[in-house]
């Protein structure tokens, strides 16, 4: 029988993690020692199915591996003198630039395509261009889509103001929050944002985009939308250019969400840490974990394409706590429960009585029914979390601060 286009694709990636894998094993010295550490060679990875059997590699261990090698802890795949751009990200970690041919650029072109730029664009680029690397990540990708670029990085308000009514700029990569400032500067300067500029396409990342925000961009003023999950060291991820919260995947990297105790791939609607692995040479990275925490969501567990698959972040993995084999992320008790009419702010406890995990939801509402609101609040979080709250406990407005844990962790493992 004739090959599926599913099947195709499928295949296709299978042979290009091949063919990443035994390049990194055999030029990135650090990935070679994973792998002889682990008790496997190239051979034992034939395709994405079997990238379990690789643990995964998490940042403080890359910290820690360039500390002792310095500066790229044995994970270079190119002579240094091949590099372009080195920049310093938080941790502290070195990062290569992708080499100019890699596959990584005509993803965040098509991310940028996707979101409504074309060439001839004129975009102000608001990231920063200092160190870290998203401001020339942006910058390149606009390049290739044939786009002009202004470099705007984190300048003041007033120039990049003048800057997009002179040169007319159509579009804007930045934060969501500083384009409003933005915009709310030029009304507040007695100016009419859509008749006076040109912006109609702006493509955000590095913070959250809520609902409402987006919606001001997309009704008040006639922006199309695109918001990016991106890391430093892997480039653009996943891409949402409609409403709610889910973030279609791109076609690369490889993308897996995993339990970050055993690296295993959770189910469909299950939450765990996002692990990438990329098909770089200059920067070879396989299954990396992000210390992003999210939320799978598979339509056809086994048979779908990566571009069919979406993620919901919900926050770092140190923030989540397993409760009876499920990872539960404060965002997800605060998505679950932010459409319960009276309740403010919720709080997240596990203890482990009789050796048993128990799970207490704390919430803090005004003007309720307690008994109602007690079992919305469980039917949301078991909805949303898979996990079943054995108790919702009332405390009083003002107990929890605005900093306090979201998840609160209180086993005693030693009993």
């Amino acid at each position: 029988m004739p090959r599926s286009a599913t099947e195709n694709t499928m295949n296709n990636l299978d042979q290009k993690l091949q063919e990443a894998v035994k390049y990194a094993y055999e030029n990135a010295p650090a990935v070679k020692t994973r792998f002889e550490k682990a008790g496997i060679t190239p051979d034992n990875i034939r395709g994405v199915a079997d990238l379990p059997k690789i643990p995964v590699l998490p940042k403080d261990e890359i910290v820690a591996l360039q500390q002792a090698n310095p500066p790229f802890g044995g994970m270079l795949g190119v002579p240094p003198e091949k590099v372009t751009h080195i920049f310093f990200s938080p941790g502290p970690i070195y990062e290569p630039a992708p080499e100019p041919d890699e596959g990584a650029w005509d993803t965040a072109v098509g991310a940028l395509k996707a979101t409504g730029f074309k060439p001839g664009d004129v975009v102000l680029n608001s990231f920063t261009y200092h160190l870290v690397p998203a401001g020339f990540l942006f910058d390149n990708a606009f390049v290739r889509l044939g786009c002009t670029v202004v470099p705007g990085g984190t300048g003041s308000a007033e120039l990049q103001i003048k800057m997009m009514q002179d040169l007319r700029v159509t579009g804007y990569s930045g934060t969501p929050s500083f384009l409003m400032s933005l915009i709310k500067k030029i009304e507040g300067m007695g100016l009419d944002f859509q008749k006076d500029f040109q912006l109609k396409t702006a493509v955000f990342s590095a913070e959250p985009l809520p609902p409402s925000l987006r919606q001001a961009f997309v009704e008040e003023y006639g922006l199309a939308v695109g918001n990016a999950y991106a890391t430093a060291d892997f480039g653009l991820l996943a891409l949402n250019t409609g409403d709610g919260m889910a973030m279609p995947l791109l076609p690369e990297p490889i993308i897996e969400v995993v339990d970050s105790e055993t690296g295993q791939p959770v189910g469909p609607g299950e939450a765990g840490e996002v692990v990438a692995t990329n098909f770089s040479r200059a920067y070879p990275l396989i299954r990396i974990g992000t210390g992003d925490m999210a939320m799978n969501m598979d339509p056809k567990p086994g048979e779908s394409q990566q571009t069919e698959r979406s993620i919901i972040l919900v926050g770092r993995s140190g923030e989540a706590a397993k409760v009876r084999g499920m990872f539960v992320h404060p965002n997800q008790l605060r998505f679950a429960t932010g459409q319960i009419p009276g309740v403010k702010k919720v709080q997240g406890v596990v203890s482990r009585p009789e050796l048993k995990d128990h799970f207490v939801v704390r919430v803090e509402a005004e003007g309720v029914d307690e008994t109602a609101v007690t079992e919305q609040v469980k039917t949301a979080v078991q909805g949303l979390c898979r996990v079943r709250v054995d108790e919702v406990e009332f405390i009083p407005p003002g107990t929890l601060a605005d900093d306090a844990a979201g998840m609160v962790d209180v086993r005693d493992w030693q009993a």
